[in-house]
């Protein structure tokens, strides 16, 4: 199928508009090629590691936030049951058990399809990973470090404290 804008130029690169967002917040970052930005932001519960990457071919932003805590074997089973359960409540992205680094990871794109990004888009997009990351850090960690089932994870981070003590 042809597309009317087959000579379409893209005039901003998603990735310059996320190193200014990080610049603007002084999280630090790298930019190894022109298409890749990878951020540290510190978060309530651990510092996540995030990775922009703009894939050309597919007009998308990709963002992966991994966070430091690695899933034992033992536990792969129970973290599989547990990711299954958050991805349900998730209404944008999803999060990844690599199982071979045991490494737990958000991940969610932005498909531009030959429109132009906007910082507000590119910074729904960071937050949509912090904010998952935060909600349920604790649950993945009550599963993997404390052992518990998943169910009993889940009902954790679903746990909502209002006021202050």
């Amino acid at each position: 199928m042809a597309s009317a804008l087959q000579d379409y130029t893209r005039i901003t690169n998603p990735i310059d508009l996320t190193e200014q967002i990080a610049s603007v917040n002084d999280w630090p970052f790298e930019r190894s090629t022109d298409d890749e930005l990878s951020l540290v932001i510190a978060g309530t519960w651990s510092d996540y590691h995030v990775s922009l990457n703009w894939h050309n071919d597919l007009e998308s932003l990709h963002v992966a936030c991994a966070f430091d805590l690695k899933v034992p074997y033992t536990r792969i089973a129970e973290v599989y049951r547990l990711l299954a359960q958050i991805n349900e409540q998730l209404w944008f992205g999803h999060f990844d058990l690599w199982a071979h680094e045991g490494t737990l990871l958000y991940r969610h794109s932005l498909m531009l399809h030959g429109a132009d990004p906007t910082p507000s888009q590119c910074e729904a997009l960071l937050h949509a990973a912090l904010d998952a990351c935060e909600r349920y850090y604790q649950a993945f960690q009550f599963c993997v470090w404390a052992g518990k089932r998943a169910e009993d994870a889940m009902a954790t981070a679903m746990f909502d404290t209002e006021g202050q003590a």
